[in-house]
């Protein structure tokens, strides 16, 4: 009897045991398979941070160089593709500067010859009004006569040419008082030397004074039909 009552203990302790064993299995399974399960959405939530990132920095790269000072305009890639087909040649290497330059000596000539005068009998009450007539003459004087001499200076330089080979005539985009481009047509039988003292100046046509970089000019055909005596009196230096 005693054997038989161990024998029915023993047996039900390891259906016990049998029971736990298998109920902790599925409850590790269930857990790996709902790791398994949440750890998808994980796993596309990183890539999607990961392309927001690639997205950025390909944003800040473009931004980089967006911000990078050049010699010259801008251009992207279309605006490349249409000036090669409407046959641009040259471009001025200091276009941009020269306007940004000029835009800023109109800007403080036109505040000096409104505010100046305002400002200089808002100041000193005790000045006489001959004295501060004449402090305002000469600000407005000296902010007029710099614009005027940096337009002077700076009217012969060629922005732009636009020529097809084989053509008798080119185009030239000049900068006017205002620092907007003007079209001009030019042809290659009204080109002369330019016999002056004035400095930056390539050659003359119908009265204006014109000037090409030469550095910049890509064009030696161009450039040598611009400069025909020119490239003449070189031609005949190195024979000699």
């Amino acid at each position: 009897m005693a054997r038989t009552a161990l024998f029915h203990l023993l047996r039900s302790q390891s259906k016990q045991l049998i029971s736990r064993n298998i109920h902790s299995g599925y409850r590790f399974r269930f857990a790996t398979l709902s790791g398994t399960q949440y750890a998808k959405p994980n796993l596309n939530y990183a890539t999607s941070i990961f392309s927001v990132q690639k997205r950025w920095a390909s944003q800040a790269k473009t931004t980089e160089d967006d911000d990078k000072i050049s010699i010259g305009p801008r251009k992207s890639k279309e605006d490349d593709e249409d000036e090669k087909d409407a046959g641009v040649v040259y471009y001025g290497p200091i276009s941009s500067t020269i306007k940004k330059v000029k835009m800023l000596s109109l800007s403080t000539c036109c505040l000096s010859v409104s505010l100046g005068p305002v400002i200089t009998f808002m100041t000193s009450p005790d000045m006489n009004v001959i004295v501060k007539g004449a402090v305002a003459s000469s600000v407005i004087f000296f902010s007029a006569t710099t614009t005027a001499a940096l337009h002077w200076f700076v009217s012969p330089y060629i922005h732009k040419i636009r020529w097809q080979p084989g053509s008798d005539s080119f185009e030239v985009e000049m900068m006017s008082w205002l620092a907007t481009y003007i079209p001009r047509t030019i042809k290659f039988a009204d080109i002369r030397p330019a016999e002056t003292n004035r400095p930056f100046v390539t050659f003359k046509a119908n009265g204006n004074f014109y000037f090409v970089d030469a550095e910049h000019c890509h064009n030696k055909a161009l450039l040598a039909r611009l400069t025909p005596q020119k490239a003449t009196h070189e031609s005949a230096l190195k024979n000699l």
